[in-house]
């Protein structure tokens, strides 16, 4: 089957976009696999597909694939290739747009700069929300947020972490750090990502405090391992941070692929809004195999 998709990144977390907007191209979780590889098909972190409007009220439907083949609730960066990618291809033309994704409805909003503005909607705390199993666990307080012992297993350099839970939609697990350059992401990121204590696994962030306005953010994205950047996983290290009582309400991350623009008023009803680049890179069309691993 041969299809067309669109390259597109945001902050370095790059997607390929499928336009499903005229009819389903029905592909399997391999498919999905082979699209994300980066030796024999596209290359990218998540596959985004753009639906049509499923109820009154929503613009379009946002579907979101790991590069693993699984389906996942949310993807922040993805959000802002989707509306720069509705607008450039004229599905619409409206500004701001409501789009239903797995995770629910977000409303992504074009700028005058260029960049893009996502409501990311109302982060959640609660362990049952995220969701964590916190059974048995003493959660350390500071400000209005919790951090809990997490114990990883005997590959990890260090026993013990201590990670706020947060949802985006989809489920973070933030520690702070001297050093985003030196912590060890990639030993305890997937130790994070598969802990018991997550049953739908889980986005390990490691947030580097610069200022109280300036941090730094590495992720290990759930069914990817580690991006350049991160949307939700910057949304949710930021709403950790504000609630931990060591950051303002607006709030300069950077990533390894770029900077994003994080503000939240710290009340539980209000969402975090994300501001930040999109980026088409190319377009093609591409072979996909009829049956794949």
């Amino acid at each position: 089957m041969q299809i067309r998709f669109t390259k597109m990144q945001g902050a370095g977390n790059d997607f390929v976009v499928l336009d499903e907007t005229q009819g389903r191209l029905g592909l399997s979780a391999g498919q999905y696999r082979f699209l994300a590889d980066r030796h024999f098909g596209v290359g990218a972190d998540q596959i985004l597909t753009v639906r049509p409007s499923p109820a009154e009220g929503i613009d379009f439907e946002y579907v979101i694939h790991n590069a693993d083949g699984g389906e996942v609730e949310q993807c922040g960066n993805g959000a802002r290739c989707f509306a720069r990618f509705v607008h450039d291809k004229g599905l619409s033309g409206k500004d701001t747009l409501r789009v239903l994704t797995k995770g629910g409805v977000i409303a992504p909003r074009l700028t005058p700069d260029g960049r893009v503005t996502v409501d990311m909607g109302q982060p959640q705390f609660e362990p049952a929300q995220v969701p964590f199993d916190a059974s048995g666990l003493s959660p350390v307080g500071q400000g209005l947020g919790q951090k809990w012992p997490l114990a990883l297993d005997g590959k990890a350099l260090i026993a013990t972490v201590l990670v706020a839970v947060a949802s985006m939609g989809n489920p973070h697990a933030v520690q702070l750090v001297d050093d985003v350059d030196t912590a060890p992401v990639q030993e305890t990121g997937p130790l994070i990502e598969n802990h018991v204590r997550f049953p739908q696994r889980v986005n390990a962030g490691f947030l580097q405090i610069v200022d109280r306005t300036h941090v730094r953010l590495r992720v290990f994205e759930r069914g990817v391992g580690e991006t350049l950047a991160c949307g939700t996983g910057a949304c949710a290290a930021v709403a950790v941070g504000i609630r931990l009582g060591l950051l303002d309400n607006e709030v300069q991350v950077d990533t390894r692929g770029g900077r994003l623009t994080i503000a939240w008023s710290g009340a539980d009803p209000d969402s975090v809004f994300m501001t930040g680049p999109a980026t088409t890179v190319f377009e093609g069309q591409i072979d996909i195999p009829d049956t794949t691993l």
